[in-house]
């Protein structure tokens, strides 16, 4: 009995303790380390410290349950009762905009962050894991009670939260850079950031957001009487309780399936190491050569023993293809030949009759094509011009155009992009030694102070241009990306003086002494381009990164010149001006538009010696474009002066020097060049009439087409009328219609293949390839219209003019009577005594074949190397301004 009471004894005793210690850890665990907020952090504003407090967690008023709902609905139970008062909530919810912007696409990963922050700031348990080590005494000035800030807190963390939330962060994407997102909140680039360094950069006092001291101690086990806080966290592949769904595998590798491997890139085709296509079509040239040259050898051996002329097959009556056998020894001819010939004769007739008719009444056929003209150009009026380079090279059916308009219509259009890219030709490149030592890091000469000052004094000039639209002035702060607006009104301007918020005072501004510089703008400029999204960088300067139109500025898009990410070393740098651009809004667009006029205008005539600016403007292609076309109307004129001038020396068949001006053709090849352009005009006007925009391409291109086409007609007539032999009981309109019915089909169907030709490319789904064709074939057919009526009359009556001994051009003066003898011109004698000849003779005629089939051989072996594609390059001359400084100079720097 005595043992059986003693061990009762011992048992209640043992229960008792036990209950002493669990009440002792449960009174333990609802204990608070502050309350409140107190005293304004100094040089910091709009932050507070916390109020010290180690009583029980007091009840949360009610206008703080939907933030608590909001921000931490973990501790939403009932009769909530919380370390934190309502100001503290409102604190912690305008703390986490920042992180918000970057991380609230990946749902867990937000979700975890918050946990943390809520767990410090509010959480019941507060006790557990964190130690205030530094206090200060303040009063109170309202209810003049003494109170205690908290300066310092120690914060146990388990490493297994830590690295659970930053494995659920690590893979998220900033949206607006498509960067990692911790490479903005974690003070370094993402690659170098990790879970600890990363918590410690949020907590350190020097970012700028941080109002006290908060000591991250990372560790699973309990340390020094404290529970680390390690609460359960959520994967980046794991839904949330509230029903939201995992992040995208953009922001999250563990929600990508298997990454697909990329093709193999093909080998290049290759025949014992050389390009396969080159061996393959050399082989076929040789071979080829063999079998030509042996049939060629063998066809003559065979002539020469068997036959003793090569045109003896031609001349022998007894074959059937013999020029001299009669009808009957002629083989019958096809249905195809029949209605050929029919064909032919129906044309020849039509023509025929035409011709004379057009000569015989050329004042009512030249009216009535003066009639045609004016009638057809007059739709001219209603011309309207593309020059936008979307609007030319892509289709609108086209997917990337559809998404494009859709986007457009949706999200209004993207930016329009003013930027100046600098150099200097100062050599200030120089070498920066860190006072707390570390490696001497070189600057590029663009980056002294001084040249950045003068860069500014740029910038600011950028920023002061004044342009007038409509009576009104327009400046960049009226049309400019202001992402914050209207509480924050700055403009966006992605430049390396952001990260010294557009300042000289900044960019001078230094800590040192009168024998040392322990920070300045090297510092600072090392610091943000590993951090641009910092508030305070961490050196002794502790000025802001952060751009002053509120978002971070990343060194990629504002320094050019580097080696990979030795940001340091740049040898140039970018200001780019995102301005704000209209969907539907010719107005707003206007607007913009007369500044970027007022930009270009600026940047050509601002004068530094140390600087070499290039620059380019949303407008800058469509102006380059323009100019282009203005320019090429001198050139247009020149091309047609000179054909004028061919025209009419070749034309006139002149005898001697005293018909000189009676055998020359002046007025004639006036008329053949204002009808051709006179078909141009009508082809314009026509298809404006449509409704149809016509770009510039069309007026540039096509007059010199409509030209070498027209001109070959004109010398087709005018020739043969000049080698023609005027028949008995035949006169002038009916030699002139005979000729014609002659030469018309060949130049009707030339004509009517080429309009065709034209009319197919039309099917073309790229606007400036289909307005091409449609205005080329419309015009090349009504070209010829006009040379067969109008070119025939003004023929006739200049023919008329030469018969009767008039001078050209001053038709009522005339000349004495001479004899008139008809020869043939130089040009036809060579190519009739020398050269046709000479290509006919039999050892030239294998060579020329050779020749050619070579030509084609080759073409066809480098036919694959022709790279499919527009580049924009091509579409302005290489001399181009916009060119260089468009497309060349960001590739160098």
């Amino acid at each position: 009995m005595g043992w059986k009471s003693r061990g009762s004894h011992t048992g209640c005793l043992f229960v008792c303790l036990l209950a002493i210690v669990v009440s002792y850890h449960l009174v333990q665990a609802q204990h608070c380390v502050w309350y409140g907020e107190c005293q304004d952090v100094p040089n910091k504003e709009g932050k507070k410290y916390n109020c010290n407090y180690t009583g029980p967690p007091e009840p949360l008023p009610q206008e703080g349950h939907d933030l608590v709902m909001e921000l931490c609905p973990g501790f939403d139970y009932g009769n909530v009762s919380l370390c934190c008062d309502v100001q503290q909530l409102q604190t912690l919810k305008g703390n986490l905009q920042l992180p918000l912007q970057f991380l609230s696409r990946c749902p867990s990963c937000f979700v975890n962050l918050m946990n943390l922050f809520c767990e410090l700031t509010c959480s019941p348990r507060q006790s557990e894991f964190l130690n205030v080590t530094q206090f200060s005494s303040y009063m109170d000035p309202a209810t003049k009670e003494n109170k205690t800030n908290v300066l310092e807190v120690e914060f146990y963390i388990g490493q297994t939260f830590a690295n659970a939330m930053y494995n659920a962060c690590k893979d998220v994407e900033a949206p607006s850079s498509n960067e990692k997102a911790l490479g903005l909140l974690c003070g370094k680039d993402a690659k170098d950031c990790n879970a600890t360094n990363w918590i410690q950069y949020m907590f350190n006092i020097n970012n700028g957001q941080t109002p006290f001291s908060i000591v991250p101690i990372f560790t699973d086990l309990p340390m020094r009487g404290m529970i680390p806080m390690n609460n359960a966290t959520k994967g980046c592949n794991e839904s949330l309780d509230d029903g939201s769904g995992p992040c995208s595998c953009q922001d999250c590798s563990l929600m990508c399936g298997p990454k697909p491997q990329p093709p193999p890139v093909q080998p290049p085709w290759t025949i014992l190491g050389l390009d396969a296509m080159a061996v393959i079509m050399w082989v076929f040239y040789m071979a080829f050569l063999l079998i030509f040259i042996g049939a060629v050898l063998g066809a003559w051996c065979y002539r020469k023993r068997r036959i003793l002329s090569e045109y003896g097959p031609i001349l022998d009556s007894k074959t059937i293809n013999s020029i001299n056998g009669g009808i009957e020894d002629q083989g019958m001819a096809s249905c195809c030949e029949t209605l050929g010939e029919r064909f032919e004769n129906l044309l020849r007739v039509v023509f025929s009759r035409w011709g004379t008719l057009c000569v015989r009444y050329p004042l009512i056929v030249i009216l009535a094509s003066m009639v045609f003209i004016a009638a057809c150009s007059s739709g001219l009026i209603y011309m309207k011009v593309i020059m936008d380079p979307v609007e030319l090279w892509s289709s609108p059916s086209s997917q990337a155009r559809e998404e494009k308009d859709y986007f457009d219509s949706h999200f209004g259009p993207f930016f329009r992009t003013e930027q100046v890219i600098i150099t200097t030709t100062l050599n200030s490149s120089s070498i920066y030694s860190p006072y707390f030592g570390g490696p001497d890091v070189p600057f590029g000469a663009p980056l002294d102070k001084d040249v950045l000052h003068q860069v500014l004094d740029l910038q600011n000039g950028i920023e002061a241009i004044q342009a007038i639209y409509e009576h009104e002035t327009v400046m960049l702060k009226d049309i400019c990306l202001a992402p914050l607006a209207p509480y924050n009104n700055n403009c966006t301007i992605l430049s390396v003086l952001n990260y010294f918020q557009n300042s000289h005072s900044v960019l001078d501004h230094h800590v040192g002494d009168e024998f040392y510089t322990y920070a300045d703008y090297h510092t600072h400029f090392l610091y943000c381009v590993n951090a641009p999204a910092s508030l305070n960088d961490t050196s002794l300067l502790h000025d802001p990164c952060l751009g002053t139109f509120g978002g971070p500025v990343f060194p990629w898009l504002v320094l050019g010149g580097y080696d990979a990410t030795n940001y340091n070393n740049a040898t140039a740098l970018v200001i780019t001006f995102p301005v704000n651009n209209y969907h539907n809004d010719t107005e707003k667009v206007n607007k913009a538009l007369a500044w970027e006029k007022a930009f270009i205008k600026f940047v050509q005539g601002y004068n530094n010696t140390n600087l070499t600016i290039s620059f380019s403007s949303e407008r800058s292609i469509e102006d380059e474009i323009n100019r282009e076309s203005n320019s090429d109307i001198v050139t247009i004129l020149i091309s047609y002066f000179i054909m004028f001038v061919y025209i009419s020396l070749a034309l006139g068949h002149i005898q001697s020097f005293r018909r000189l001006l009676v055998d020359s053709k002046i007025s004639l090849g006036i008329a053949g060049i204002l009808i051709v352009l006179s078909s141009v005009t009508c082809s314009l006007g026509i298809f404006s009439f449509v409704g149809i925009p016509l770009t510039l391409i069309v007026i540039e291109v096509i007059p010199f087409l409509v030209l070498a086409v027209g001109v070959d007609n004109i010398f087709i007539i005018v020739q043969t009328y000049q080698r023609d032999e005027r028949m008995p009981q035949e006169d002038l309109p009916q030699q002139i219609g005979r000729i014609l019915g002659d030469v018309a089909p060949s130049m009707f169907l030339s004509s009517f293949s080429e309009t065709v030709a034209f009319f197919l490319g039309a099917l073309s789904v790229m606007p400036a390839v289909r307005t091409f064709s449609l205005f080329a074939g419309l015009a090349v057919f009504i070209d010829f219209l006009l040379q067969i009526s109008c070119f025939v009359s003004l023929l006739g009556l200049d023919v008329k003019r030469q018969e009767s001994n008039r001078v050209d051009i001053l038709c009522c003066v005339k000349l004495n009577e001479s004899n008139q003898h008809k020869s043939d011109g130089c040009l036809f004698r060579f190519f009739k005594s020398v050269y046709s000849p000479f290509l006919m003779k039999e050892w030239v005629r294998p060579i020329v074949i050779a020749v050619f089939v070579g030509i084609l051989s080759f073409s066809i072996a480098v036919l694959n190397k022709v790279e499919i594609g527009l580049d924009q390059k091509l579409s302005m001359p290489d001399v181009s301004p916009v060119v260089l400084e468009v497309f060349y100079l960001p590739l160098k720097v």
